[in-house]
């Protein structure tokens, strides 16, 4: 009875420290159209939302950017208009890069208005986008499995490889290129390839898992969490991951499906992830 009792104790302790540790939602916004990726602007104070309206591959010229406050509070729901699919987000100083199908916008944030467009020639699904330190900035084709990189005001293709295996989210860390897969959809009568994370060298391209490369989800955003450490989203499964360079992975969150492009506000140690499928954009303190 005693082992039986101190079993129960020990169960009901587990219990408390997970939920303890369980992340908290502290708000949600609703009225989106596929939110897809989110941004934090420091220098204006404000999230940026990007909405696909429609299928994330037809140009029909019906997505836009949102605006909110780092609140959830919504500033203007159509802050920038005349995207196609607008998908991944990255700022450079005051520019905002929008991954759109098949080019890449620049916004500039203190207008709001579209600066350049940079065609992607023979791109199907423009995704993620992330910057390097040198300026340069990459971009997720996802069917491609290719990276492309503007430089210089040239956007071409800069990496292609099968090993790729979907290439969803991206984030610069060092001398590396971390590249969360999504591997592929599930189609009738076939099992659906997964993704993990593979790191890919700024300076040769070289390619190499982080871990042992078992098949994690269909991974979508990732963002730094800590030194070595990532959050990642499961699009199809819904979820959010905490996986670090050895592989490790960390199931922290169980949400819809459609859990999307996400951001990570360091200081208050809030992750902000859009729901595509649900339309909304949601909040969650890590504890």
């Amino acid at each position: 009875m005693r082992l039986l009792a101190g079993l129960a104790a020990t169960l009901m302790f587990c219990s408390i420290a997970v939920a303890a540790e369980a992340p908290k939602k502290t708000w949600e916004a609703k009225g989106f159209a596929q939110p897809e990726s989110v941004v934090f602007d420091a220098e204006t104070d404000a999230l940026y939302l990007s909405n696909i309206v429609g299928q994330p591959m037809q140009k029909d010229g019906n997505g836009f950017i949102s605006k909110l406050k780092p609140d959830g509070t919504l500033i203007e729901r159509e802050w920038v208009t005349g995207f196609d699919a607008p998908t991944g987000l990255a700022l450079v100083g005051g520019t905002l890069y929008v991954a759109d199908t098949d080019q890449l916008v620049a916004i500039d944030t203190a207008s709001g208005k579209i600066g350049k467009r940079y065609p992607a020639e023979g791109a199907k699904f423009l995704n993620d986008v992330a910057a390097g330190p040198d300026g340069a900035i990459y971009v997720s084709d996802m069917p491609n499995d290719t990276i492309w990189r503007l430089k210089d005001g040239t956007f071409e293709p800069w990496l292609k490889d099968a090993a790729l295996n979907g290439p969803n989210g991206l984030v610069v860390r060092g001398d590396d290129l971390i590249v969360a897969q999504f591997g592929d959809m599930p189609e009738e009568g076939k099992d659906a390839a997964k993704g993990s994370l593979v790191a890919v060298s700024l300076s040769d391209k070289a390619i190499r898992k982080l871990g042992d490369g078992t098949p994690i989800g269909h991974l979508d955003g990732i963002e730094p969490f800590e030194p070595g450490v990532y959050l990642v989203t499961d699009w199809a499964d819904g979820a959010l991951h905490r996986i670090d360079d050895a592989g490790k992975v960390t199931r922290l969150l169980d949400t819809n499906q459609g859990s999307a492009d996400l951001t990570y506000l360091a200081k208050e140690k809030i992750v902000i992830i859009p729901m595509m499928v649900d339309g909304t954009l949601a909040a969650y303190e890590l504890q």
